[in-house]
């Protein structure tokens, strides 16, 4: 058994910290953008479009708290505080237990910044202190970037270790209406946010998310499989076959990452030498991964159920080129890469063995994207 915790490693320096932090707050304003443009290629829907960007607005809203709770972090605040511990192996993120953390501390927000005094009271004292003492206000900075924390954690919609399901209807009326069932957890194995999309028929009588006894029991089901381990035939057929009068027509399961950074993370192959060769500015030394699978029901069939009554089963398309949906447990599954315009320009030229079907995102600091 290899110990996990090799793979972490803690950013006590106050710079890195905070490049780190920057660096994901630029990358979270490009993922938007990138899928605007699978929208406009007709790959995601408005929908699913809608529902991706607020995941990836809650994960910036999740890494601009955690700048906020290690602000300070490799200052001397009086009294050690810890720093952020990151994956610097296999996905560049925090690791799951960062946002466990940050999970309970929200429970608690409401009590913290009512024993806390206001950031115009922090600030005043501060000025004084600069001013009075002519000393730096370390502990008071801390104090501060505290309850800003807090603040942030009381607004909420920021991207939680698990992100219970969510059915926005798309169309119909009884007796088959059409939803997208959305979901999203942070892998704890991996360290990375994974996003669930599944299009579902219902057939019920009650409208879904108003079935006080279906709703709760799928919520249950679907987070009990939201583990990056299981293929997403193992999902859909599970689903399948747990509810009669729920029909999954297709399922998407997106793994945002890993982001690979030749100052922060320690990645092999042929990533490595391009970042290394790009020599790219602050803001600009990454890359980040994007892997989509896709699961399409290609026909129903009808079961027998007790004597008299027969269910509807999806038969799924798998990926038919070399056997490898038996294997992938999907019918399709595309890796993507989303990284600036220098590292991309090394990419080009280098061009190593197993980049030519990845699909390229470059982007710039103005917001343009291509895609290549």
């Amino acid at each position: 058994m290899s110990d996990l915790t090799n793979d972490h490693v803690g950013l006590s320096d106050t710079f890195a910290s905070r490049r780190y932090f920057a660096k994901f707050e630029a990358i979270s304003g490009h993922l938007a953008r990138v899928a605007a443009v699978l929208h406009s290629e007709g790959r995601l829907g408005r929908e699913e479009v809608e529902v991706l960007a607020r995941y990836v607005q809650g994960i910036a809203f999740t890494f601009r708290a955690l700048g906020y709770k290690y602000l300070l972090v490799g200052r001397d605040t009086g009294q050690f505080f810890g720093s952020l511990t990151m994956d610097n192996h296999e996905s560049g993120f925090p690791v799951a237990s960062e946002l466990l953390v940050m999970a309970n501390d929200a429970l608690q927000a409401c009590g913290h910044l009512d024993a806390m005094p206001s950031v115009a009271v922090l600030k005043d004292q501060m000025v004084a202190q600069i001013i009075g003492e002519r000393s730096l206000p370390t502990r008071l900075q801390y104090a501060l970037s505290q309850r800003l924390y807090y603040e942030e954690l009381s607004r909420g919609k920021l991207f939680w270790p698990r992100n219970d399901p969510v059915a926005v209807w798309l169309s119909g009326a009884e007796p088959r209406r059409r939803y997208l069932i959305h979901w999203a957890v942070y892998d704890s194995v991996i360290n990375l946010p994974v996003v669930y999309l599944m299009e579902v028929e219902d057939s019920g009588r009650e409208a879904l998310p108003r079935d006080q006894r279906r709703w709760p029991e799928v919520q249950t089901h679907l987070m009990g499989q939201a583990l990056g381990g299981l293929k997403l035939l193992t999902i859909a057929r599970g689903f399948d076959e747990s509810f009669a009068d729920l029909h999954p027509k297709r399922l998407r399961r997106l793994h945002l990452g890993p982001m690979y950074s030749h100052a922060f993370t320690r990645q092999s192959g042929p990533i490595r030498e391009v970042l290394a060769e790009a020599h790219a500015p602050a803001g600009q030394d990454w890359a980040l991964a994007w892997t989509l699978e896709e699961l399409e029901s290609e026909r129903v069939r009808e079961e027998r159920t007790g004597w008299f009554g027969t269910v509807e089963r999806e038969i799924f398309a798998l990926d038919p080129f070399s056997g490898r949906g038996i294997e992938t447990g999907a019918t399709r599954s595309e890796r993507m890469i989303v990284l600036p315009e220098r590292p991309y320009q090394v990419l080009a030229e280098k061009a190593p063995p197993g980049f030519s079907a990845v699909r390229k995102f470059v982007v710039s600091p103005g917001g343009r994207v291509l895609s290549y």
